[in-house]
């Protein structure tokens, strides 16, 4: 239990009273006399994050409470805990499974009360590690092994590099040491379940399937799935680890000072090309400060590239079982990475790779399993500066399969373009991340496959902090996507931004900034006009089939868009939450099940703390006692909520300011004030909501 949960009775008679929320906050911290260790003061983010997630905690408990429903919200958690007992272990015949479950996940979806806090913990955690540099990279890839149930271990401290020897000695032993280690991965593995997850899994995983929820041939999707938990996972995980000294600026900057009067030629290579070393594990080939073109493929025994400056172009670059292992370190430039096969620009498939570029407007295009993305390996994409364009199809852009896939993006205002699976996806016993620290930047996901509900028009999305399982084949991985700030535009179609489906949990976190969430996207993928008409399902904080999904957004004026099933909205046994911590926002999907609604045995929480907000539609906090999924009263009901403290709100529910509203059977519109008005307790009527199924 975070500090400021501790003094919940007093706390909440407090705010029943009408004392203000900053009161309470400030009070309960100076109380608890808070350190960075006991309650979490965190760094990066809004200031009471921990505290306003307790009052938030707090209000959900006492509604149960005051309405009489603590029973029935048990039964519902109960009912969500024996679907896990119940399914857990290898494949039964039936379309829950539990291969590849994680047990984070198993945690959360038992305790969904408790999952917000160790979201809000969780993301500014992860974000905060990616601000210190290498060594903070370091802490990202040991808090994801933990999440993917592999050993804990503590993050390491590496000695400065004081020379361009020295910095050379570091990438030899880096390449060295994740080549042995990727090489024990496989050992568990016979030649021909090495050659199965090989030669399938690109076709099985990726271009036989048009749509994101499941795949044509389940039965062999199961058995790669399976060999993937087989594989040492944990010497996998090392190989990714080997790789962090070389994102050091430091032993970037003394690479830069490498010098010497020879050259050579390289096939494949084209421009100046100064050495070519020779390791254990493959060749390092140095470029030099002018304009370079390397066709990646076609240098055989080379596993790292080092180039020194220019605007530079890379063609291809796959990581497979043929090369599973491969390091660009580009210093300076504009550069152009380019390429069509799958395993490229920090992607891997059954291998481990590596890109960091320094400086420079840089273009990477690539189409399937790109840009910090893995499928049975490890695959990291490192920007740190500049105004960067991002440009694939699917599994791209901090995706992971069976691995870790990470892409960070430093500085500068930058673009990211994907039709599915992208930006922050986690699948099966993966752990997927986008984190962008700083600039106005915008996201694309979708926009290409017609999705695959029949009766609604749109686009499959697949994106943007999802984590998701595969029907019929495993459950879901983590999924995370981070903005440090700016003003940022994120576009979308049907699942997508800070969800989970399918026994999966996905993070979507914008630490500051005035953002806009566009659901859905606004032209296709190519650009041209849409074929569909704009329509958006799920989204903006949701959980579907027995999946948790949390947004949440620091500070800054935002737009949260969409059509049905969003903002806060949980579907089968579920559990959604959207946290909005400051600024004057608006709220605009009207459809169906938006904004805190629960749906078929869930639990949907729309946050908002301080602002003039406006919700739009009538939707609000609506619960409805409609469940065809489950039996009642067995699963529990259907639990909703939307909880606004402080500012002058307006509600299309008609709800008015500092009011406590019952909505439907379990549902609830809280508003509470900044200042010493009381609460009034009413009953708002409106119309229901219909969502689609």
């Amino acid at each position: 239990m975070t500090c400021l949960a501790r003094p919940f009775i007093f706390s909440l008679l407090l705010m029943l009273a009408g004392l203000p929320a900053r009161w309470i906050l400030g009070s309960s911290a100076e109380m608890c006399q808070p350190t960075e260790a006991d309650c979490g003061a965190p760094q990066v983010g809004a200031p009471n994050a921990p505290g306003m997630v307790a009052l938030m905690q707090q209000e959900i408990l006492e509604g149960f409470r005051q309405r009489r429903i603590e029973s029935d919200f048990a039964r519902f958690q109960a009912f969500a805990r024996h679907k896990l007992d119940t399914t857990a272990g290898g494949y039964r015949g039936g379309e829950v499974t539990g291969i590849c479950r994680l047990g984070w996940f198993d945690h959360m979806l038992r305790n969904v009360i408790e999952a917000p806090a160790e979201a809000e913990r969780f993301t500014r955690s992860l974000h905060e590690s990616f601000l210190k540099g290498h060594e903070g990279f370091d802490e990202v890839l040991c808090q994801a092994a933990v999440k993917l149930d592999l050993r804990q271990r503590e993050p390491r401290r590496f000695n400065p590099i004081d020379s361009p020897r020295a910095a050379l000695d570091q990438v030899r032993r880096s390449l060295i040491e994740s080549q042995a280690a990727f090489a024990a991965a496989l050992e568990p593995l016979s030649r021909s379940e090495i050659r199965l997850v090989a030669d399938s899994s690109y076709s099985i995983f990726t271009t036989s399937a048009n749509n994101g929820h499941t795949l044509p041939n389940r039965s062999t999707a199961r058995t790669i799935c399976e060999l993937i938990k087989k594989m040492n996972r944990e010497k996998l995980h090392d190989a990714a680890a080997a790789l962090v000294p070389l994102c050091d600026r430091g032993l970037l900057d003394q690479l830069g000072e490498f010098s010497t009067e020879q050259t050579t030629m390289v096939e494949g290579a084209s421009g100046t090309i100064l050495a070519r070393i020779a390791t254990a594990a493959g060749d390092i080939v140095i470029g030099g400060r002018g304009a370079n073109t390397y066709q990646l493929d076609a240098m055989e025994g080379v596993s790292a590239v080092i180039d020194l400056g220019g605007d530079d172009v890379y063609q291809e670059g796959s990581v497979s079982l043929a090369r599973p292992l491969l390091v660009i370190l580009d210093l300076g430039g504009n550069d152009t990475y380019q390429g069509s096969k799958p395993g490229i620009q920090g992607g891997a498939l059954l291998g481990v790779s590596m890109l960091v570029d320094v400086e420079g407007d840089d273009v990477y295009q690539a189409k399937d399993i790109a840009q910090g993305s893995a499928l049975a390996g490890a695959g990291i994409l490192i920007d740190y500066a500049g105004d960067d364009t991002y440009v694939g199809l699917r599994r791209v852009q901090g995706h992971a399969l069976g691995g870790i896939g990470v892409i960070w993006d430093q500085e500068g205002n930058d673009r990211y373009h994907a039709a599915m699976w992208a930006q922050g996806f986690g699948n099966p016993l993966g752990f997927g991340v986008l984190e962008d620290t700083a600039g106005d930047d915008t996201y694309y996901c979708g926009g290409l496959y017609y999705d695959s509900y029949p009766e609604t028009p749109g686009y499959e999305g697949w994106g943007q902090g999802i984590g998701a399982g595969l029907r019929d084949v495993a459950d879901g991985g983590i999924g995370v996507i981070l903005d440090g700030g700016g003003d940022d535009t994120y576009e979308f179609d049907y699942i997508a931004h800070g969800g989970g489906y399918w026994l999966g949990l996905g993070f979507a976190r914008d630490f500051g900034g005035d953002d806009k969430r566009l659901g859905a996207t606004r032209k296709m993928y190519n650009g041209g006009a849409r074929r569909e008409r704009s329509f958006q399902r799920f989204s903006n904080g949701f959980g579907c089939h027995y999946a948790l999904g949390f947004l949440i957004d620091d500070a800054g004026d935002d737009t949260y868009g969409g059509t049905i099933m969003g903002l806060g909205f949980a579907w089968d046994c579920a559990a959604a939450y959207l946290m909005d911590f400051g600024g004057n926002d608006r709220y605009e999907a009207t459809g169906g099940g938006t904004q805190g609604q629960g749906r078929q045995a869930g639990l949907g929480v729309l946050f908002d703390y301080d602002g003039d907000d406006v919700y739009l539609g009538s939707g609000q906090g609506l619960a409805t006692a409609q469940i065809s999924y489950h039996s009642m009263p067995s699963c529990g009901g259907n639990f909703s909520f939307v909880i606004d403290y402080g500012g002058t709100d307006q509600y299309g529910c008609r709800a008015r300011n500092n009011s406590y509203n019952k909505r439907g059977n379990n549902g609830f519109v809280i508003d509470r004030p900044r200042n010493g008005s009381s609460t009034e307790t009413v009953g708002a009527t409106n119309k229901q909501a219909t969502p689609g199924d």
